[in-house]
């Protein structure tokens, strides 16, 4: 049987769509296990640290979603 070829690290760590997208999932996984555990969610608001309540972090993940992504603002 054929194993399918794997990439290397190398260029699995070279790709920075790759990497954005797995760390996207994991601070989305992050945030959703907060909010089912009813505790509040730290996030950046005006250059200062807050804490989001479970339903206002889930109204802004919601919205983070449906909202087109622009690769210029995360420069």
């Amino acid at each position: 049987m054929n194993q399918p070829i794997r990439p290397s690290i190398t260029d699995l760590m070279a790709n920075n769509a790759l990497i954005t997208a797995a760390i996207s999932r994991g601070v989305r996984d992050a945030v959703l296990k907060r909010i089912q555990a009813g505790k509040p969610v730290a996030a950046w608001r005006d250059g200062r640290p807050v804490w989001l309540s479970p339903e206002e972090a889930l109204a802004l993940l919601n919205h983070s979603e449906s909202a087109p992504t622009d690769s210029r603002s995360q420069e």
